[in-house]
């Protein structure tokens, strides 16, 4: 048998002779499982250890992409398929795996990690990318997406034991999938195993948001962030949360020092996916809670989503890209995003379908204050938005809008019988004309 040194923490074996290089890959996965600031200097001292060793190239591609520097991670997947010829079958399909998503190839991604999940069940880094609301399968375009994975995990859920990183991504399905009470149990699990796992820290926000028990969750995050290094990939995102839930109670003074420091376009060094869609939304669910429009945040925001997304790509930037133009009063931008949707959808190549460009049509109508056309667009689409990805906790801009929309338009009881749905979370949509 070969000796656990050459081993990684789920057992699994790595084909690199270097001592050094082991140690550097493994230290480089927990972090990328932990959502810790290292991973890609570690990833390249194994590297430079053992150049040959393809699984910390492939790391190391899955850590660019994490930072969104997909150019530098299509480089660095590429680098690792060069490296394959001597590994094992099961590190060759690993690599693979990683590959295909870095690369932007979802389905086949995913395909490909239901197929090796199947032999090799504890391979956790091929397993992450199928995981979580940014995930392959919540890209996928389908209604049913969080059910899917919470599926596939509790399949899994035998063979990783008591393991930090599966309970936090297993207790984000649970979540997401409206066992929030058995959820938020297993993440407080996750976090008592390892307290600096940033994804746990996120999953248990985002399990207190569905309990309506956001100071709780503000007070957890008041404690545990000023530790997090600012290159954490969570690191900008978790502060969102925080300017979030101030929004909830209404201390907007608080929100807005957290997104001017953390979170706006130039302040926020995350992956631009992260600055996108949390600067929109935050903006818009602010005015939503009575802040006064923000003409300039708005238009930082818009310049940013030109800059980064100047193209449609996933679904779930494309209706924050829509939501930035509709915030920014951009008519033309709107119209012109709106187009590209239908012309993207036409061709086949929108997974989530209609949905993408509804979406962008109701935050233009909104925008304009014609509260009749964003209930018409919005209302058919309360199980269906889903399907863009994203949390239920994100997806909540979509409801809160329409929430709105019906308050705005006199249809008070619509409103009430939308709100019924979480009456848990009552006290998290802080819409004008609707009490605390």
């Amino acid at each position: 048998m070969m000796p656990l040194a050459t081993r990684d923490r789920y057992g699994l074996p790595l084909s690199s002779s270097s001592p050094a290089a082991r140690e550097a890959y493994g230290s480089a996965v927990d972090l990328v499982l932990s959502a810790q600031a290292g991973a890609e200097p570690r990833f390249a001292e194994a590297l430079a250890a053992d150049p040959d060793f393809a699984l910390a190239a492939i790391g190391r591609a899955r850590v660019l992409a994490l930072c969104g520097r997909a150019a530098e991670a299509r480089d660095a997947a590429a680098q690792a398929r060069t490296l394959v010829g001597r590994l094992s079958r099961r590190e060759r399909q690993h690599v693979e795996a990683l590959a295909l998503g870095v690369e932007g190839r979802r389905a086949d991604a995913l395909a490909a990690t239901r197929t090796h999940l199947v032999e090799f069940p504890r391979d956790a880094m091929v397993l992450a990318p199928a995981t979580g609301v940014f995930g392959l399968i919540a890209f996928g375009g389908q209604a049913d997406r969080q059910a899917d994975l919470l599926a596939l995990l509790d399949a899994l859920a035998g063979h990783y034991d008591d393991d930090w990183w599966f309970a936090a991504a297993h207790a984000f399905a649970l979540v997401e999938a409206g066992q929030v009470t058995r959820g938020r149990a297993m993440v407080e699990r996750a976090l008592a195993l390892n307290r600096d796992n940033a994804n746990a820290v996120h999953v248990y926000a985002h399990a207190c948001y569905e309990h309506g028990d956001d100071a709780t969750a503000a007070g957890y995050l008041d404690q545990w962030l000023p530790a997090y290094a600012h290159g954490g990939t969570l690191h900008c995102h978790l502060w969102w949360h925080v300017a979030l839930f101030a929004v909830v109670r209404g201390d907007f003074d608080r929100a807005w020092e957290a997104y001017t420091k953390w979170v706006a376009p130039g302040a926020s060094w995350g992956p631009p996916l992260n600055t996108l869609t949390d600067t929109a939304s935050l903006l818009w669910r602010a005015e939503l809670a009575g802040v006064p429009h923000q003409p300039a945040r708005w238009a930082a925001v818009h310049d940013f989503a030109r800059t980064a997304f100047p193209r449609i790509s996933v679904a779930f930037a494309d209706v924050h890209a829509a939501l930035a133009a509709a915030g920014a009063r951009d008519t033309g931008a709107l119209e012109a995003i709106a187009a590209s949707l239908r012309e993207h959808e036409a061709a086949g190549r929108q997974a989530a379908g209609p949905v993408v460009a509804a979406l962008a049509d109701a935050f233009g109508a909104f925008a304009r204050e014609d509260y009749a056309a964003t209930i018409a667009r919005l209302a058919p689409l309360v199980d269906e938005h889903v399907r863009i990805g994203g949390s239920r906790a994100q997806g909540d801009i979509v409801e809160h809008t329409l929430l709105a929309a019906y308050l705005r338009a006199g249809r008070a009881a619509e409103a009430e019988a939308l709100l019924a749905r979480r009456p848990a979370r009552r006290a998290l949509a802080p819409v004008v004309g609707l009490a605390r």
